[in-house]
């Protein structure tokens, strides 16, 4: 069974205890990394003058948000980007836990609609 590396755990720090747990149920099921949990406001501010974020007010700033990806990282396989996200809803969902991921950000089940995606991002509603 897939499990969080040393790295993963260490950026989940200071991430909400109900977001972590639905990462937990999650990696139980598939292998995943974490890239990224809690940012500065100065890596956010850089992150949007670079384009890969759109709002300078980041749940990542308050710990209610989280990237990561299905393990091993292959960016060019939406495929396995995509299921990873439909997990994380489902997972969160019957856990009775308010998500929304960056690859279906309206959550309406149609990911061709987005202006951004964010395959990697989750966070709490």
């Amino acid at each position: 069974m897939p499990k969080f590396g040393k790295k993963s755990q260490e950026r989940l720090r200071g991430v909400n205890s109900e977001l972590v747990n639905v990462l937990f149920e999650l990696v139980k099921i598939m292998d995943v990394t974490i890239i990224e949990g809690v940012r500065s406001q100065e890596r956010q501010d850089r992150l949007v003058a670079e384009g890969k974020s759109k709002t300078k007010f980041s749940k990542h700033l308050t710990g209610r948000a989280v990237d990561l990806a299905p393990y091993p990282i292959d960016w060019e396989d939406r495929d396995r980007f995509h299921y990873m996200g439909g997990m994380l809803r489902g997972i969160a969902h019957q856990m009775g836990v308010k998500v929304r991921w960056g690859g279906d950000w309206d959550g309406d089940g149609e990911t061709k609609n987005n202006n951004f995606d964010d395959l990697v991002h989750i966070e709490l509603v």
